[in-house]
């Protein structure tokens, strides 16, 4: 009996086990798909968070962060890949402090791993990084990492960037579900990025189109030509990110550009100088008519002599203001080292923008065109008036006083009679210079001292062996007279041939400048210096000038070596050159 009951329990037993096995088994496939229910949930409200948007730089900050929160991952990545197609241009990152990005040094470009995926687009799963033949460690001060998982993002069939995950939290691998998530988060993404690229596009347009539309108010209200510049140049600067603009004008009857402003960082050793239209990156834009871009502007060769003024810059662009059929100046934008290269979307509004500067430009100069022949006129009106109403009045007056001098017995009367009459003849001789003056045009004026500057310093140029840094600041061919004008030219010309013959220098820097009150002309150059004991007439010569007009002469040697000569004189006192 005993036995008999024994295999009745275990009978018993044996269902119950396979119940309570059934049981667990039901439980745990109800925990999946409670999970997986929990997970396609978590990656719709992933899907719609990323979607929502608009932002570029905030919609890929929350890729990132999504992304590490679906596969639970420690640390999270997005690289984007730069033109070239073969570096990472940006790197976004979840997990790592600010703190330790200090510490890591600089944002990798796309070698080892990260470089694998970005030749390779294709979901990449690994259980340790270290055992890849592409991995080659990490930087100092870099967390350790392990399990990866990166997936590409695209973005209208072109790889935009990668996401990069590390290290499962609970020590676990990343997994096929968790690379399914992840390659359909990286589906979402590419649509929310195109979008983000999409509003900002249409979002830069209308930037573009408002300050056109505020270049064309100014001008059409009569700002001047500066005022507009400036605006342009400020505009420009601030859509594009730049660090430094500069704008360049041609320069009459010269083969040369001046820098009419600059903005930003080293503007001050930008403002005036004089470029060459040849053998420039900004002489190339004006004399092509098209943008001339470069990679690093600090180290292009296209970079004419004069003081450095690109440190800590790189990515530069020289935009032409105007057509092939008259380009009227060149915008030189220039974009920190870190920055990102000018693209060619970025050319397309660019280009548009100063194109209608260049029309609002032409529109406003053909106006003061009407309005200069509209004064022409007048004065050509004025001047015959004088001529064949007021002059021959006078003359006819004149006659009748001198014929009625005859019948004047009176000595004192006709003496004043006589008087009258010699006034009358002078003022005859004032009207017609009045007239000679009134149909004087502006195109008679000699050069100013501006161009005269400028061909001193290229015909220089032959005997130096290289042409010479030429710097121009202030209202000179308006403040500056023209007898003090001939004295600086004199100085300019011997201090240029003293350094071609003594200095032996490959360096020289030119500097002319006025405030109204008194102008400063100052020739430095990395030669030799002066010799001691050498000749001193020609320095005697320029100090003489120089006292003549109320200034004095200075030589200094800089602390780099060379001579720097500083030549000033007071405006408003002007003498004859002294004899060489």
């Amino acid at each position: 009996m005993a036995g008999s009951e024994e295999a009745r329990e275990a009978r018993i037993r044996l269902p119950q086990l396979r119940l309570d096995e059934l049981l667990e088994e039901l439980q745990a496939r109800l925990d999946a798909a409670r999970g997986t229910q929990n997970r396609v949930h978590s990656l719709l409200e992933a899907v719609l968070s990323v979607g929502r948007e608009l932002d570029l730089e905030q919609a890929l900050y929350s890729i990132v962060e999504a992304a590490a929160v679906l596969v639970e991952a420690e640390y999270a990545a997005l690289g984007v890949i730069g033109p070239d197609g073969k570096r990472l241009s940006a790197f976004h990152t979840v997990g790592v402090s600010e703190e330790q990005i200090t510490r890591i040094g600089n944002f990798p470009e796309g070698h080892g791993i990260l470089g694998e995926l970005i030749r390779h687009p294709e979901p990449l799963r690994l259980p340790k990084l270290s055992e890849h033949p592409a991995s080659y460690g990490f930087p100092p001060h870099h967390p350790p990492m392990n399990t990866f998982l990166g997936v590409p993002i695209r973005v209208r069939n072109q790889v935009f960037g990668n996401l990069y995950l590390t290290e499962k939290r609970g020590g676990g691998q990343f997994d096929k579900d968790d690379e399914s998530v992840l390659s359909t988060l990286a589906v979402a993404a590419g649509v929310a990025i195109d979008n983000a690229r999409l509003y900002e596009e249409s979002r830069l347009r209308e930037r573009w189109l408002r300050a056109n539309g505020e270049i064309t108010h100014r001008l059409m209200s009569g700002s001047g030509q500066a005022e507009v510049l400036r605006l342009i140049a400020e505009r420009a600067r601030e859509i594009t990110g730049a660090a430094l603009a500069v704008v360049a004008v041609p320069m009459q009857n010269t083969d040369t550009l001046t820098v009419e402003l600059a903005m930003g960082r080293q503007a001050e050793a930008h403002r005036g100088l004089v470029l060459p239209k040849e053998n420039s990156l900004i002489g190339r834009a004006f004399a092509q008519a098209a943008p001339v871009i470069t990679p690093d502007v600090s180290q292009d060769d296209r970079i004419s002599a004069g003081p450095p003024r690109f440190t800590g810059l790189g990515p530069a662009v020289a935009v032409p203001v105007g057509t092939a059929d008259g380009v009227r100046g060149v915008v030189l934008l220039a974009r920190e080292a870190s920055g990102a290269e000018f693209s060619e979307k970025e050319m397309e509004p660019l280009q548009g923008f100063a194109a209608q500067a260049a029309i609002a430009m032409e529109l406003a100069e053909r106006r003061r065109d009407a309005a200069q022949i509209a004064v022409l006129e007048d004065r050509d009106r004025i001047a015959r008036d004088l001529h064949d109403l007021a002059i021959q009045r006078l003359f006819a007056t004149g006659m009748t006083l001198q014929s009625a001098g005859r019948f004047i017995d009176h000595a004192e009367a006709s003496e004043r009679v006589l008087r009258a009459v010699g006034d009358l003849d002078e003022t005859i001789k004032i009207i017609r210079s009045t007239i000679f003056a009134l149909r004087t045009r502006d195109d008679d004026v000699a050069p100013g001292l501006r161009a005269r500057t400028v061909r001193a310093a290229g015909e220089a140029a032959s005997v130096l062996g290289f042409p010479p840094s030429v710097r121009m600041e202030g209202l000179l061919d308006t403040n500056v007279p023209r007898k003090t004008a001939d004295h600086i030219l004199a100085v300019l010309s011997e201090a240029l041939t003293n350094v071609a013959r003594h200095a032996h220098a490959d360096r020289v820097e030119v500097v002319l400048e006025t405030d109204g009150r008194e102008v400063r002309l100052t020739v430095s150059d990395n030669g030799v210096g002066i010799p001691p004991g050498g000749r001193r007439s020609g320095l005697r010569n320029m100090a003489e000038r120089a006292r003549q007009l109320g200034g004095d002469l200075e030589i200094t040697t800089p602390d780099g070596g060379g001579t720097m000569l500083m030549w000033h004189a007071l405006l408003g006192k002007t003498q004859d050159p002294p004899q060489d």
